[in-house]
C-alpha cells in the first residue's frame, strides 16, 4: 500500500471516529484519541511518502533518539526537557515533513521509559506539530533571539493538544475548559521557559549541523 493511501485511510478513519462520536457523547475521548492517532500515522506516511525518505530514516531516528534521550535525563524537571527545540530546529533545517516525524518519534521513543498510554498519540501529535511549524517558519527564523521567542511560543502550542485530551474527559462546557487551561497554564509556561533556555544555548548551532547535512544530501558529484 502506498503511503498517500495509508494518509487517506488515516484521514477518513479520523472522519469516521468523529461522526461515531457524535452518536453517543459518552464515546468522545476514545474517538479523539483514534482522530488524534490517526493523524499521526498520516503525517509518518507523508514522511514516507517523500523522495529523500529513505536515506533520512537513520537521520530521523537519530535526532528523534537523542530528543528521547534528553526528554528522560530531564524528567526530573518538570516540563522542561529538549524535544520542542530538537524538534523545531529540525523543521527548520529539514523541513516540515521531517520535522514532524522527529517529534512524533522522540514523543513515541520517550514513553518507552515514561510509559505509554492514551496520552501517547496526542504528545505525538504535539511535536509532530512543532516539526511542522519549525519548517514553515524556516525563513523567519534564521537569529538566535527570534528562534528561542518561537520556541517559547511552542511550549504554549505543544500544550493545547494536552489540554484538549484532559478536557475531553470532562463535562464539555465553559466553565471546565477554562478550569483545564488554568490548570495547565503553570507547565506550558515551564516547558515555554524550558524552550527558550535550550534554544538561546544550543538552537542555531543545532539548526546550522543539520543545514550543512541537507546541503550535502544534495550535493550530486558529476564524473566526467
Amino acid at each position: 500500500m502506498s503511503p498517500r493511501s495509508v494518509a487517506t485511510l488515516a484521514a477518513l478513519g479520523a472522519l469516521a471516529a468523529a461522526a461515531w462520536a457524535g452518536l453517543d457523547p459518552h464515546r468522545g475521548p476514545l474517538a479523539f484519541l483514534l482522530v488524534a492517532a490517526a493523524i499521526v500515522v498520516a503525517g509518518f506516511a507523508w514522511f514516507e511518502g517523500g523522495a529523500e525518505a529513505a536515506k533520512d530514516v537513520t537521520l530521523v531516528a537519530t535526532l528523534g533518539g537523542i530528543a528521547a534521550a534528553g526528554r528522560v535525563l530531564f524528567v526530573a524537571v518538570p516540563n522542561v526537557q529538549p524535544v520542542t527545540v530538537i524538534a523545531a530546529a529540525s523543521g527548520a533545517a529539514l523541513g516540515p515533513r521531517r520535522g514532524f516525524a522527529v517529534g512524533a518519534l522522540a514523543a513515541l521513543a520517550s514513553n518507552v521509559f515514561l510509559g505509554q498510554g492514551p496520552h501517547t498519540p496526542w504528545q505525538m501529535l504535539g511535536w509532530g506539530l512543532c516539526g511542522v511549524l519549525g519548517g514553515l517558519a524556516r525563513p523567519l527564523v534564521r537569529r538566535r533571539l527570534v528562534f528561542a521567542i518561537f520556541c517559547f511560543a511552542l511550549g504554549f502550542v505543544y500544550g493545547m493538544p494536552l489540554d484538549l485530551y484532559t478536557w475531553l474527559y470532562l463535562p464539555h462546557n465553559e466553565a471546565s475548559l477554562v478550569a483545564v487551561l488554568a490548570r495547565g497554564f503553570p507547565f506550558n509556561l515551564a516547558h515555554a521557559l524550558g524552550n527558550l533556555a535550550l534554544a538561546l544555548v544550543a538552537g542555531p548551532e543545532l539548526r546550522r549541523v543539520l543545514e550543512r547535512y541537507e546541503r550535502q544530501t544534495r550535493t550530486e558529484v558529476v564524473y566526467a
